[in-house]
């Protein structure tokens, strides 16, 4: 190839570098196609909350009111207890640091259903008020389906380090 044809060969591939920078516009956003099999509708809150598993659970407080709910499978109860807004305290929110969120299983057959307490658990369950044979703690329960009908009893009292009467709000 001579010198003069690569001089042609690089000017047409320099025009036409030129000519497509020139044509090419920037998308500034993109609609997908509805065929697309990747992109399935996005389901709002309401739905992805109705199509998790739950299980049935029942709160007794100390007046002996019960409160049905359905909780979300690897929810703990503490946590379902507060989106249910039943009074179940947990001052230290879930960390095993306090005994406020003891409750009380009420069926021995879903008591036998628990993984066993902690030595972590035990220690503060040893701090709890009206500690009984099935006494664990709220954090500790993890929703899951062999749990379903589980019925807990909120003591009548916790030992906090709170002014009597107080009830705190979770966070």
């Amino acid at each position: 190839m001579s010198a003069r044809n690569i001089h042609l060969v690089s000017a047409v591939v320099e025009g036409l570098c030129s000519f497509r920078a020139a044509t090419l516009t920037v998308r500034t956003s993109y609609t997908p196609k509805a065929h697309n099999q990747y992109l399935a509708p996005k389901a709002s809150s309401e739905q992805k909350n109705e199509d998790k598993e739950t299980i049935n659970v029942t709160f007794c407080d100390k007046d002996g009111e019960e409160t049905h709910i359905k909780v979300p499978i690897g929810m703990s109860m503490l946590e379902a207890a507060h989106e249910n807004d039943i009074e179940l305290e947990g001052a230290c929110e879930g960390s095993l640091a306090c005994s406020t969120c003891h409750v009380i299983v009420m069926d021995v057959d879903h008591y036998n259903k628990l993984s066993e307490p902690t030595d972590e658990e035990n220690d503060m369950l040893d701090l709890a008020f009206g500690l009984s044979e099935t006494s664990r703690l709220g954090c500790q329960i993890i929703a899951k389906p062999e749990l379903d009908g589980l019925r807990l009893a909120i003591p009548a009292a916790t030992r906090n380090f709170a002014v009597d009467g107080f009830k705190p709000k979770p966070h």
